[in-house]
This record gives structure tokens, sequence and C-alpha cells, in this order.
């Protein structure tokens, strides 16, 4: 008995450290997928859809990890982050304008999963919520960090909401929608999550 109790637990274990790393994995391929967008030196990436998605199915501090494990890539210098002809790979990248968007994808992640962990991710709207919540904290963290941190020049607050906030708005209000209606779904194809394993 003691042996299928230890059996169970290190599948359980491997299973968690699978889904940390797929996400990791996940939000490095998602900012390969990046689209310049003029008058301002942000893209447009998938990665904070991954983000979002990963919290709510991981939960908090799994999704948190998934995050930290993708930075700790980034900062080793692999080159997991969005394609740039200006900005490097590496820790440098943390300097640059999207700096603050990175720095937030673990408290985003983990936002989103404290609430999915609440139920929310069950339904279509309370999904939304729950990635609109994850979404706040990306969008706070990547303004502010444009007007007040960003070297070699802070913008201030007006042109960072002109450059990192409005262009981006209606695009990530779809995405969260797109995740929020995968969500729902996804649980009902593979069964009911229960609490997930934290």
């Amino acid at each position: 008995m003691v042996s299928v109790l230890g059996a169970r637990s290190d599948a359980s274990a491997l299973i968690r450290v699978g889904g940390v790393l797929f996400i990791a994995a996940l939000t490095a391929a998602a900012a390969q997928v990046s689209f310049p967008v003029p008058f301002t030196p942000v893209p447009l990436v998938l990665q904070d859809m991954i983000v979002l998605i990963g919290g709510a199915a991981l939960g908090s501090r799994l999704g948190m990890a998934a995050q930290l494990v993708y930075l700790a890539a980034g900062i080793a210098g692999l080159p997991v982050f969005a394609a740039s002809a200006t900005l490097p790979q590496g820790p440098l990248r943390f300097l640059g304008p999207t700096g603050g968007y990175l720095i937030s994808y673990p408290f985003a992640a983990f936002l989103t999963g404290y609430l999915a962990e609440r139920g929310f991710d069950r339904r279509f709207w309370t999904s939304v919520l729950a990635m609109a919540a994850g979404l706040v904290v990306i969008f706070s963290f990547g303004v502010t960090w444009m007007a007040l941190f960003m070297r070699p020049a802070a913008l201030g607050f007006a042109v960072a909401l002109n450059a990192g906030f409005y262009p981006f708005l209606l695009g990530d209000v779809f995405k969260i929608c797109f995740g929020a209606a995968a969500l729902p779904g996804l649980w009902k194809l593979i069964g009911d999550p229960g609490k997930r394993p934290l």
C-alpha cells in the first residue's frame, strides 16, 4: 500500500513538473509569433494569452512557476523572448520597453490561477473575468515600466499608454475571450480537474 501511494505521489509530481515545463515552453513558442505595431516598440504577441491560460489550467503556484522558468531561461540567454532587431536576448531585454510586461507574467499567472482555483474557470464569463484580472496586471506592469523605469529613457504615462496600452487593448480582449471559451470546454473534454495539485 505504501509503495502504491508513493508511486502515485511520484506520478503526480512528474505531472506537475511536466505541466510547468510545457507552459514555459509554450510561452517561449508564443513569443516567436510576434508582429510589429506601427508607432510603438512593443510587438503584438500571443504570449499573454498563454500566460493567462497557463495560470488558469495549472493554478496559482504552478502557473507562476511556469512563468518563472520561462523568465529564467530568458535571463540565461536562451532565445525565448520575442524576436527584435534592436532588443537583445538575455537580461538586457528587461531594461527595454517590454521589460515590465515580462516581469508581470508570474504575477498575472498567479492571479488568474488563484481565481481559477475558486471556480472562475468553469463558465465563460467568469473565465473572462479571471483572465481580465491577469491582463490588468500585465498592462499595469508594462505601462508603468515604460513610463517610469525603461532605459535609456522613460516615456512618461501619456506616451506609455499610447505605446503600450491603447494599440493592444482590443486584440487582448479578443484573446482572453478566446482563452475563456476554451477553458470550460477543456474541462468538459478531459473531466473535472478538481482542485489542481498544489
